[in-house]
Parts: structure tokens; sequence; C-alpha cells
């Protein structure tokens, strides 16, 4: 575990310096192919970083944080698009912030006041849901007894509840380091009135905000040329949703060492079919098939949870990660009782 530790703050060190760089090339080089060819070497610098670490948590954060968003967000740094693009140019501690976490700084005071009283939310309102994650965990100790799609739906919880918390906690770090005010990371996702309003509005928005100018405008510009205007955004869709599969596939990758199997990216392609879909029906019909707002959150979350059991969570359990994470959970906290660093293996989780 001394090593993991090792090589964890070694790989931060390098994007860390590498960042430092990037920040120095904007300042020199102006936007365009030259500035691309120069933060080139560390955009693949960042998708190899993840290979040096093992655990669940130290990777999967690498690999999302610096492999996914950091990687896109300097090839919209290099075009002079994107959160690290502000003129004049970010101060180091916020580029380096903004470049390297899964958050964006708003900068509009109209937007902020809008935005953030819509959204923020309240230490209070994390109670309930972490009293729900405590009921959850314990009921898993009897999930030999459960349907197997109610102990998939515990995993589904699992993995929501962890990653809002853990962008949550993010982005308050990063608030109170900078001193500045940072856009929501989700939006009530299970209030989402259909599939294109679940992905593009409500869920994961940072990593919407990344794939919308990095994939669906140039591939909307690339389309114009192929599909009339009023369809080019269907491709352009299509083409973000294979875009996030591939990226699923290389995180997933990252944690498991296992062959990609493409199942994550049949899962977002099917999100991304079904998007257009909802695209052309609302273009043709306009709103004469709107359902009533609790039949569209049903159909949406329905949807999206049936095609999640079946292909999304089957490759992610291949690499046991509840297990996984329980033992590296275990291992902190009895580096918190003895001091010592030791092995996730050297240690047994009490719920699985």
């Amino acid at each position: 575990m001394e090593g993991e530790v090792h090589n964890l703050i070694l790989d931060w060190s390098i994007a860390l310096a590498s960042l430092l760089y990037c920040h120095g090339v904007g300042m020199f080089i102006g936007e365009g192919t030259t500035r691309f060819l120069a933060l080139f070497p560390v955009i693949c610098l960042f998708l190899f970083l993840p290979l040096n670490l093992h655990t669940m948590f130290f990777c999967g954060l690498t690999s999302f944080f610096i492999s996914w968003l950091g990687s896109f967000k300097l090839m919209l740094y290099a075009f002079g698009k994107g959160p690290l693009c502000s003129y004049p140019h970010l101060p180091i501690s916020h580029f380096v912030f903004t470049a390297c976490l899964p958050i964006k700084i708003i900068r509009n005071r109209e937007k902020v006041s809008n935005q953030i009283t819509k959204n923020k939310k309240s230490p209070k309102d994390y109670v309930p849901r972490v009293l729900l994650f405590i009921v959850t965990l314990k009921a898993y100790s009897y999930k030999d007894r459960f349907h197997p799609l109610l102990t998939t739906s515990l995993y589904a919880y699992y993995l929501f509840f962890m990653l809002e918390l853990l962008l949550a906690l993010t982005a308050s770090l990063a608030r109170t380091i900078v001193g500045v005010e940072l856009e929501p990371q989700f939006d009530e996702p299970h209030h989402a009135t259909s599939v294109q309003n679940f992905w593009g509005k409500r869920w994961n928005l940072m990593a919407s905000s990344i794939l919308r100018p990095t994939v669906y405008h140039p591939s909307r510009v690339i389309f114009s040329h192929l599909v009339p205007e009023r369809w080019v955004s269907v491709p352009a869709v299509f083409a973000t949703f294979l875009v996030s599969g591939v990226v699923h596939e290389l995180i997933f990758y990252h944690l498991g060492r296992l062959r990609p199997t493409g199942e994550f990216t049949s899962f977002f392609v099917i999100q991304g079919v079904c998007v257009g879909i909802e695209i052309v029906i609302k273009k043709t019909m306009g709103q004469r098939l709107q359902p009533s707002p609790v039949v569209a959150r049903t159909l949406t979350l329905s949807f999206v949870m049936i095609t999640s059991f079946w292909l999304f969570f089957p490759p992610f359990l291949r690499i046991d990660p509840y297990a996984k994470s329980c033992r590296e959970f275990m291992a902190f906290i009895g580096f918190l009782k003895s001091g010592q660093i030791l092995s996730p293996n050297e240690y047994a989780c009490p719920i699985m």
C-alpha cells in the first residue's frame, strides 16, 4: 500500500507540473494548432497516468479527473474554448483546480444567483440520503435472499450516492480553497422527464458541459454538410454518446485492467439512439405526445435503469468494485487507528 500511495503522489505531482506547463503555454502561444501540438504530449500523458495505480479509489479518481475531464479540458483550451479559457487568463490556482477537478467556475454573477440558489444543497439535504445509504448497507448483508434486480438496484444506488457525494465534496473543497462559486454537479436526475433531459441537463453536468463543446458542436459542423440543418443535431448527439461510451471503456479498463467488451459503448449508443428518436419526435410531433410529468419521469427512469442493468452494471460488477472499495475503506480506517499503511487485501469487508 505504501507503494500505491507513493505512485499516487507521483502521478498527481506529474499532473500538477504538467498543468503549470500548460498554463505557461497558454500565456505565450495563441489558441490554435500550435498550442494544441504543444499540449498534445500532456493530453497523452494524462491517459496513461492511472495505469500506475491499482486501488479503486486512487485509480478511479485519477482516471475520471485527469484522464477524462483533464485531457478533454486541455483539448478545448488548445483552441480557446472551455472552462480553462478566460480573458484575462485564469490565475494559476484557478487554472489548476479547474483542470484537474470536476468543477466549473461561474463568472457571471446573475447566473450565480439564479443557478446556485436553485441547486445549492446544504448539509441537511444529505442527511436523509446518508441514512438511506446506511440502511441499504445493512440490507446488503442479506443480498443472497434478494432478487437479482433488487441487488443490482442496491449497486446502482451505491454508485449514484458515492458519485454525488464525491463530486459535492470536491466542489466544496475547491470552493473553500479557491474562494469562488461553482456550478452544480447534479440537478435532481430522478426528476428527469425524458432521456434527453436526464443526460443533458440533470446527470453529471460537468461531463455534459465538456462533451458538448468537444464532441457535439464539432459534430454539428461536420454533419451540417451531409444532413439538413433541421436534423443535424441527431447524428451529433449520437457521436457524443459514442465518445462517452469509449471514454467509459477507458475508465473501467483503468479500474479493472480487463479487456474491453464494448458493453459500456453499447449502453451509451442505445442512449444516444433514444435521444435521437426523441429529438425527431419532438420536431415532428411537437408537444402533442407529451405525457404527464409523473408518467414521463417513470418511463425515463425505467428506461435508464433497465438498460443499465442490461449493459452497464454487468461489466462493472466483474471487477468486484464494492468489495474492493470496502476493503480500501477499512484500510483507511486502520491507518487512522494505528498509523500503519497496510494493503487493503489485509482487511476483510464486514458487509461482504
